[in-house]
């Protein structure tokens, strides 16, 4: 090897003292005795040689990239459940080739496109546009929380409806009489429309009237929650609720704020209880924004990945869910004793 050309897999056959085939085994993740591994993985790393993925993407019809395609990396939950698919992937040895749609169908389509093109070994999608009849039969794929009509593609997602129960059956628990339900959604139908359907179920359980405000995702929905709080004041000034469950973290917050600048003390006056288990900062043991049902990131971005890797696909079941747990995050008070 001269100074000026890269390292080949002879060079580092030379330098481990094993043959150009044990060298290819390695490489190519085949088994050899350790001994002969370790030596090839230090020649390796001796002579800084790259392995060329493109190659033995040809010769495996493996590339080892996995397309993980959200609507953006600004919002928390995206960025999180992005990070722990990464992790996931990086621990399975495989990389990550990361599509932000920002929702725009034609986006996503052409990130579609791109991953048949560049031969990805599966897909992995949040999604809030309808793609069905844009995916590659050929490539495995697992779609979080959305499902489409026209294809029977596995799904991964979280407990919503048992979740929206639990936390309706909290606030209860925790005094709460009156709690309204406030939801902002995608057009497009997915596993957190069950969220709703827990919140009714809840409400016909313990012979709550059920009272919400759910609309489409809109651009005023600031004004539209205003609008709502306005309709329950009453003479004195107070509130006809005294609970919310918000269908994500994201609304929660922002009700949560429209009801301080109103006057009203949360938790004291109006309880709150999300949906998501977002963090500030995105650390695992960094606090809530609001009190929530957390979805359990990293098994589900685990669950994503197992799908997405398992050669035996017949056996996949077509939708896994997986339970939320609820965590104070200040917007609850706490359960009293005695």
């Amino acid at each position: 090897m001269t100074k000026t050309n890269a390292p080949t897999m002879k060079d580092v056959a030379r330098e481990a003292g094993v043959s150009l085939g044990t060298v290819s085994k390695v490489i190519n993740g085949i088994t050899v005795r350790e001994e002969y591994k370790k030596k090839v993985e230090a020649a390796i790393a001796s002579l800084h040689y790259e392995i060329n993925t493109y190659a033995r993407g040809l010769k495996t019809k493996k590339t080892g990239l996995v397309a993980v395609i959200i609507p953006n990396m600004l919002n928390p939950f995206f960025a999180a459940f992005t990070d722990y698919i990464e992790d996931a992937l990086y621990k399975k040895g495989l990389k990550t080739m990361l599509c932000c749609s920002d929702g725009i169908p034609e986006k996503e389509i052409a990130y579609l496109n791109l991953t048949t093109q560049n031969k990805v070994d599966g897909i992995i999608a949040l999604t809030y546009s309808d793609i069905g009849n844009f995916i590659n039969p050929d490539i495995p794929i697992v779609v979080f929380d959305r499902f489409f009509e026209n294809r029977n593609i596995p799904r991964v997602g979280s407990d919503n409806y048992n979740g929206s129960m639990m936390a309706i059956e909290k606030l209860l628990e925790l005094g709460c009489r009156h709690p309204v339900y406030i939801r902002f959604h995608s057009i497009f139908p997915g596993e957190s429309d069950k969220r709703k359907d827990g919140y009714l179920a809840a409400c016909k359980k313990y012979h709550i009237t059920p009272d919400f405000l759910d609309m489409e995702d809109c651009d005023n929905f600031i004004d539209m929650m205003k609008q709502f709080i306005d309709k329950h004041k009453k003479s004195d000034g107070s509130l006809s609720f005294d609970g919310v469950f918000c269908h994500t973290d994201y609304h929660g917050y922002l009700f949560k704020k429209l009801l301080q600048k109103e006057g009203y003390r949360v938790p004291e006056d109006v309880q709150l209880i999300g949906f998501d288990g977002i963090r500030k900062f995105g650390g695992a043991k960094e606090d809530l924004f609001v009190s929530s049902m957390c979805q359990p990131l990293p098994q589900l971005a685990a669950k994503c990945v197992e799908i997405i890797t398992t050669e035996d696909r017949s056996m996949i079941p077509s939708l896994t869910l997986l339970p939320v747990t609820f965590e104070d995050g200040g917007t609850t008070q706490s359960l009293k004793k005695g």
